[in-house]
């Protein structure tokens, strides 16, 4: 697969504007400022797919994109930002929802932590609600250049592992490329369903 054969399709704000598609897909979710932005652009190889951004809270819609007429990555909104109004997080939780609930094609969601503060109460819920709904994700630990002491670097993966359950762990750097090559091995391997 070529990753840098990857394009934009569409920023939904709304379920109807979900795309029609039968190509499988795979959902991106975290925190707002995680790296959800960052890791795409390292996973397709193009700096400007995704925008990355200094504020919080920037990514109000799902965002599609195709990679290799293969797949399509999912962008959804980031959670647990406080300085967004009350009324724009329930808009944003509901367009998620929508789309977690009705995309036929999603085959894996990639649950997206700072490594550096491993699992948050939002970040709980979210797990909890993917349990509840059956739904398949990997837990990846972004930022993980950012823990610069030897202790760090184990101590923080073995925290977020022993609250991760049976769900996989990739550590990841969008600065190193750590865990590019083992999140495509696991996109590669995902088996798709049935159109």
């Amino acid at each position: 697969m070529q990753a840098r054969d990857a394009r934009f399709i569409i920023s939904a704000v709304r379920p109807e504007q979900f795309p029609r598609e039968e190509l499988p897909e795979f959902a991106f979710l975290g925190r707002s400022n995680v790296g959800k932005s960052s890791l795409l652009n390292a996973l397709v190889g193009q700096k400007g797919l995704a925008r990355v951004s200094a504020t919080p809270g920037r990514t109000q819609s799902v965002n599609f994109f195709r990679v290799a007429d293969k797949v399509l990555f999912v962008d959804l909104p980031g959670y647990g930002y406080a300085r967004v109004p009350r009324g724009i997080r329930d808009t944003w939780r509901d367009l998620v929802e929508a789309y977690l609930t009705s995309r036929t094609r999603l085959v894996l969601c990639f649950l997206l932590l700072d490594a550096r503060r491993g699992w948050m109460e939002s970040d709980l819920q979210l797990k909890d609600w993917l349990d509840a709904r059956e739904l398949p994700y990997v837990v990846v630990a972004t930022k993980f250049d950012k823990l610069k002491t030897q202790s760090e670097r184990l101590a923080g993966p073995a925290r977020i592992r022993k609250q991760s359950g049976n769900a996989g762990l990739i550590l990841f750097s969008a600065v190193t490329g750590q865990g590019v090559n083992e999140l495509w091995q696991t996109i590669l391997k995902t088996p798709t369903k049935p159109s």
